[in-house]
């Protein structure tokens, strides 16, 4: 056996990585991974089914009524609906497979007067494009009276029209970046809870066990610290990877996501280093929050202060997002440790985070980041080997 000194980088490691095997190769996290990715899988699956449901309204057309189906499609394109048409042999056929849910819409009669049967309402959109067909049918019909050609003057209407300038045009891609801006969010935000718990609870099982005592006998405080963050988080990133893997390709693959794939990895990269900046902040203070109690009943009291300031920043994303993406409390809490690492991702995300914002986030954060370490290693230091009863947070500080 060797017996070679331990380096500080060794130390960190090892702790790491019995906590990596730890968690990863526990049953609750094969079976919450798991659980959320067929969450995940069902959503996108009913989104999916849902708008392939609505996405278009079957017309069948009988008798002189089949005139004015490429008419009827291009009329109902303009007002963004999808239609199909079909032939129908007569009317009681149609009426049939009206009942029989074959077809959404019966139309019958003359192009000019046309008549329309429906099992229950009539989509708005369908009823204006046959409602637009009807009134073209009765100004062609004047015209021709009048000796004018129709097609030329349905061409010259046609070209008639205003140019439109827009001074902030709309961001046609707005509903997904939001979508992923909102996802992410919610996906660091759980994580952080989940596995910021799963730290304070480690702390605090080792230090109620006295395993602790055992460990700190081969490492130092801040090097068992570093490592079980480090180990849980990294377990953490994993969970995560995977579920937002799985999201992506089942969005891409069902085309409710057609964002470019450059622009999609950028997101994502950046989301990881958020979610370390934000794991080792957070996840150092669970653990300096927990080592102030010996008992797993006190750990959910102990951590609150540390739970609030990662919920308040989450549901303010939210809500606020979704409204107004350049929401000045946002923009500002963006840049403020510990906020910054969920908040920041969702703007970038949206593409309202100019870059000097993010520069000045990421040298906040990370200082935030070093200070937060610090002052949690001391806590730490001073109360996980004092066992009894809960450690004031003024001693845990001042202890020497």
């Amino acid at each position: 056996m060797s017996s070679s000194p331990l380096t500080p980088a060794r130390a960190v490691w090892l702790v790491a990585r019995r906590e990596l095997n730890t968690r990863v190769r526990s049953k609750s996290f094969v079976v919450s991974t798991v659980v959320i990715i067929a969450i995940i899988a069902a959503y996108v699956g009913l989104i999916y089914f849902i708008s392939q449901s609505n996405a278009k309204t079957t017309v069948g057309l009988t008798g002189q009524a089949s005139a004015v189906a490429e008419q009827l499609k291009a009329t109902a394109k303009g007002f963004g609906e999808q239609v199909e048409t079909t032939e129908v042999p007569d009317a009681a056929d149609g009426e049939a497979q009206l009942k029989d849910d074959k077809i959404d819409v019966l139309v019958s009669g003359a192009p000019g007067s046309l008549r329309v049967l429906v099992k229950k309402d009539l989509n708005d959109a369908v009823r204006g494009s046959l409602d637009a067909v009807v009134r073209q049918q009765a100004l062609d019909a004047q015209l021709a009276q009048g000796g004018l050609d129709p097609a030329q003057v349905g061409r010259t209407v046609a070209e008639a029209k205003v140019q439109v300038s827009q001074l902030e045009p709309e961001d046609p891609e707005r509903g997904q970046r939001l979508g992923i801006a909102i996802g992410l969010t919610a996906l660091l935000y759980m994580s952080l809870m989940i596995f910021g718990m799963a730290v304070a609870q480690g702390v605090v099982e080792e230090k109620s066990s006295r395993v602790v005592e055992l460990l700190l006998s081969s490492v130092r405080p801040w090097q068992l610290l570093a490592g079980k963050v480090a180990g849980i988080g990294i377990a953490g990133l994993l969970q995560v990877s995977v579920i937002t893997a799985v999201a992506l390709t089942a969005a891409t693959a069902t085309d409710q996501l057609t964002l470019p794939g450059g622009q999609i990895t950028g997101t994502l990269v950046t989301g990881v280093l958020w979610y370390l900046a934000g794991f080792f902040t957070f996840g150092t203070l669970f653990a300096a929050s927990a080592a102030l109690v010996a008992r797993q009943e006190e750990v959910s009291s102990v951590v609150q202060p540390v739970m609030f300031a990662a919920i308040l920043p989450a549901v303010l994303t939210f809500l606020m997002l979704p409204r107004d993406p350049g929401n000045r409390i946002l923009e500002v809490l963006s840049m403020i440790p510990p906020f910054a690492p969920i908040i920041m991702p969702a703007r970038i995300a949206m593409g309202v985070a100019p870059a000097w914002e993010i520069v000045v986030s990421v040298v906040l954060t990370v200082a935030g980041m070093f200070a937060f370490i610090r002052l949690a290693g001391r806590i730490y230091s001073n109360a996980v080997l004092r066992t009894g009863g809960r450690v004031k947070l003024r001693d845990a500080l001042g202890a020497k």
